[in-house]
């Protein structure tokens, strides 16, 4: 498994993709495309944050303090207002602007055919599911010292491998292709 939309839409995560399509009351072709229009944005915007270590240490501590991997563990906690709270918080580190996630339902909604209304919705949810997607890869059990230093140790491979949405290998052409895409704007 070579990224975090790997990792989510995994068959052993199928009661992830159910609480989804049950919260949204959308059937299971429509999750998964939900899923797969919103996760590239989202591993981008990541990408953007981590290319500095202020970035990376911040998302490192994100993972390490937080309880992120509950959102994979217990899907039943998706439709909480709560978890919406938590993914708020997450797209407001991701994109930093309410704007960026509008634009990111709407380019969405085009491709996948599934109101914007909705995404705008869901999109809090998917970001909680990224974030709990890198935890449980990264962090899996519980915290301790030296998984603490493994984890700074090994963010960088992880991370580049998880982070690759176009999956060939190298995160730089895709944060180039934000980049460029933002400048064109």
């Amino acid at each position: 498994m070579s990224n975090i939309l790997d990792l989510i839409l995994d068959d052993e995560n199928k009661s992830v993709i159910n609480e989804l399509q049950n919260t949204f009351d959308l059937d299971e072709a429509q999750t998964r495309s939900a899923i797969q229009g919103l996760i590239p944005a989202l591993s981008r915007g990541l990408q953007n944050n981590t290319s500095n270590t202020q970035g990376m240490d911040s998302l490192l501590e994100a993972l390490r303090t937080g309880e992120h991997k509950k959102y994979m563990e217990q899907p039943n906690t998706l439709g909480n207002s709560s978890t919406k709270q938590a993914g708020n918080d997450i797209l407001g580190h991701i994109f930093g602007d309410k704007k960026v996630s509008r634009e990111v339902a709407t380019r969405v909604s085009q491709k996948a055919g599934i109101s914007g209304t909705l995404l705008k919705k869901m999109l809090p949810v998917v970001a909680t599911l990224v974030m709990g997607a890198l935890s449980k890869k990264m962090i899996g059990g519980g915290g301790n010292r030296t998984q603490d230093r493994t984890l700074q140790a090994n963010s960088g491979g992880i991370l580049s491998s998880l982070l690759d949405s176009d999956r060939d290998g190298s995160i730089w052409d895709d944060v180039l292709g934000m980049a460029a895409r933002s400048m064109l704007r």
